[in-house]
């Protein structure tokens, strides 16, 4: 009887321990940090709107709200990490698309499951791309930009700051319809390329409209025309690429959406995606993003989902046809 007695204590015992070890998103008291993750460091882009989302989130979420920087892997990093912490909508990641849009195509180990290791919360913010070119250039207008290519094609290289993405599929893209042969010229950011780009060096670049933005309102640069199906808000007076004449970047634009680890409970999912689509429409945080250069959209989880497969259907195709392999 005694031996009964003791194996029932040591069983209800085990019981007691595997559910104070569970994490449950309703037993939060408010006191655990909410982490929003993003794949990049400090200062740029990504992380200026990160900040700003996460300040706009304290009036909806109890407690604090840490921004945390991973960077490395092309943001790679920042997802692995996300998709290993608990379920319980305290760890939110800040993605750019080419995590889900482009990368599972282009890597032949990517290191994750795009549709099983985290599941969309909201699609936050489109960023779009701009063609630029220094103001001494003889090209004003896509069009002349693209003339001078063809009378000139040894000197057709194009800068960018990363190659395997849209930016690159969409130069693709624009070569094979426009019939040219742009040469896309890596840079390790932004600030680099722009400097070659004033001084004349780089014939164009092409890069988010966040990173251009400041030097083309102080009038040392020249838009050309920006990626899309619409025109820009940040520059409404810059004409889309396509209208211009250049097809290839009508789904190039990137964009900013959040993401939790798959197996958050869905009121947990659902009550993120209203917040965080509340922030990202209130009137101070929209004046914020313009000024950076980042259009807010606020769109739901599920429109999130259909733009990742809708891009996807326009990427593989020429990724499969280029034959790019990312390293």
């Amino acid at each position: 009887m005694k031996k009964y007695h003791h194996r029932l204590a040591f069983s209800s015992a085990l019981i007691a321990l595997a559910f104070m070890s569970v994490p449950s998103a309703q037993a939060d008291d408010g006191k655990n940090p909410t982490r929003i993750v993003l794949g990049y460091a400090p200062g740029g882009a990504m992380d200026a709107f990160t900040r700003i989302v996460a300040d706009g989130l304290k009036k909806h979420i109890d407690g604090p709200i840490l921004v945390e920087n991973k960077p490395g892997a092309s943001a790679r990093l920042a997802l692995n990490h996300v998709k290993r912490q608990p379920p319980d909508g305290k760890t939110i990641l800040i993605s750019s698309a080419p995590l889900f849009t482009v990368f599972p195509y282009t890597y032949k180990n990517v290191g994750y499951d795009a549709d099983k290791d985290v599941v969309p919360v909201a699609h936050l913010a489109d960023i779009p791309l701009v063609l630029s070119v220094g103001t001494q250039q003889p090209y004003k207008t896509t069009k002349d930009y693209l003339e001078w290519v063809r009378k000139t094609p040894k000197d057709s290289g194009i800068g960018l700051v990363t190659l395997g993405g849209p930016t690159q599929f969409g130069i693709m893209s624009l070569n094979k319809a426009a019939g040219i042969d742009l040469i896309p010229t890596a840079y390790k950011g932004a600030a680099p390329m722009l400097t070659d780009e004033i001084g004349g060096v780089l014939p164009a670049g092409i890069d988010a409209v966040a990173s251009k933005l400041e030097l083309y309102k102080a009038g040392r640069i020249r838009f050309l025309g920006v990626s899309g199906r619409k025109r820009s808000t940040v520059a409404p007076e810059v004409p889309t690429l396509a209208e211009s004449g250049a097809p290839g970047f009508e789904m190039a634009s990137s964009w900013y959406a959040a993401f939790v680890p798959a197996g958050t409970p869905s009121d947990v999912v659902i009550k993120l995606e209203k917040a965080l689509i509340s922030v990202v429409n209130s009137k101070d945080v929209q004046e914020k993003l313009t000024k950076l250069g980042v259009e807010g959209t606020g769109l739901s989880k599920e429109e999130l989902r259909q733009q990742i497969l809708q891009q996807r259907k326009v990427w593989k195709p020429i990724i499969d046809e280029s034959g790019f392999v990312a390293e």
